[in-house]
């Protein structure tokens, strides 16, 4: 006779679910900062003497990116939908502001952030130097871990050409335990 399959745990580990998320910016041109300068944000911190990106909040795109990753991982939509163009109140609203919103949101839906890692992709600004700093605010931000890491595109495409940014991220979740 065969052995018997093992009888499955009662009660079985929650499995996690992942989030994707993607952001996309472009800088604002020397024409746009003449009408209304704008400062760079990205990863939460400013970058003096960088020209900002151009959006409907500060286009941070590395916060962007998460706060997209941890509403798909929650099933909550996406950026747009929870603080898009027909929101007025999230009209400037800081990148860190909205992950720690999102966070919120997603815990509000009885689920607990594991981690969130992001991938910058651009020319510009060089994100080692701030890693620490730019992974200490958005963790912060999130209250769960954010890492960051970045790449160039070896000056192909609009990131190469350093026209904008783009920012991927990974979000992983899990259902809170009773």
């Amino acid at each position: 006779m065969p052995d018997s399959p093992a009888t499955p745990p009662t009660s079985p580990m929650p499995l996690p679910m992942v989030g994707v998320g993607v952001d996309v910016h472009a800088f604002a041109t020397e024409a746009d900062l003449e009408l209304a300068p704008r400062p760079l944000r990205l990863a939460g911190l400013d970058w003096p003497g960088q020209g900002g990106l151009l959006g409907h909040s500060d286009a941070d795109v590395v916060a962007h990116a998460a706060c997209n990753a941890l509403f798909s991982a929650a099933g909550l939509g996406d950026l747009g939908s929870n603080f898009g163009t027909d929101q007025p109140e999230w009209k400037g609203a800081a990148g860190i502001v909205l992950l720690a919103e999102a966070a919120r949101r997603v815990r509000e839906a009885g689920l607990h952030i594991g981690n969130v890692a992001v991938q910058l992709i651009g020319q510009r600004p060089k994100l080692g130097p701030r890693r620490a700093e730019a992974e200490a605010v958005l963790s912060e931000a999130a209250g769960a871990p954010v890492r960051v890491s970045a790449a160039t595109t070896d000056g192909l495409g609009f990131t190469g050409r350093g026209e904008g940014l783009t920012a991927i991220a990974t979000a992983i979740v899990f259902p809170t335990a009773n």
